[in-house]
């Protein structure tokens, strides 16, 4: 996992929620599941504005064994989801895939997800990919570039985050509070 020893610590430029003065907190999980690597990331919402809380990936090792990996990722996503209390939580719908065996990969990890959130109580909200382009960039035929760069523009990030799986789980997370105002 990108971070060590289940310590999620707030990026600089993000604020906690305990800290937010006054107007209603909105604070969403985004996750980007995948089998070797599964993006999160933390997105609060107050006063009309995003604010990035969190992200990271968690990753795991193809010489691993099968189900140490799916418990990997099961473990250190009920870890984020402890240290943050997202109240929501949003992902990308698995989408036809042309390999059926990086399919079956995904939708593995995705299950462990589902049942993750379930434990916490918390709905899961999947969008197309056709709907995060257009939340975020405003463009359904937008490519993954302009994506993460309007995920860095719309969150005020110095860089687009990186990995690649963490900037669409925050893309995720962006596009359902769009959706869900």
């Amino acid at each position: 996992m990108t971070n060590q020893k289940n310590s999620f610590n707030s990026l600089p430029g993000s604020q906690n929620i305990s800290t937010v003065s006054s107007g209603k907190v909105r604070r969403v999980l985004g996750i980007d599941p995948g089998l070797a690597n599964t993006g999160f990331g933390v997105v609060d919402y107050v006063n009309g504005r995003y604010r990035m809380v969190s992200y990271g990936c968690i990753t795991t090792k193809a010489d691993e064994p099968h189900g140490q990996r799916l418990m990997k990722i099961y473990t250190n996503l009920c870890a984020v989801i402890d240290e943050f209390r997202p109240t929501e939580a949003a992902m990308e719908s698995l989408y036809f895939a042309k390999n059926a065996s990086s399919a079956m990969m995904v939708s593995e990890a995705k299950g462990v997800v589902s049942l993750c959130l379930a434990q916490h109580g918390l709905d899961l909200h999947e969008y197309r990919p056709v709907q995060i382009k257009q939340a975020v960039s405003g463009s359904q035929g937008a490519d993954k570039e302009l994506v993460q760069n309007y995920v860095k523009l719309l969150l005020g990030l110095e860089a687009i985050p990186k990995p690649d799986h963490a900037a669409d789980a925050l893309a995720g997370a962006i596009t359902h509070l769009h959706y869900k105002k």
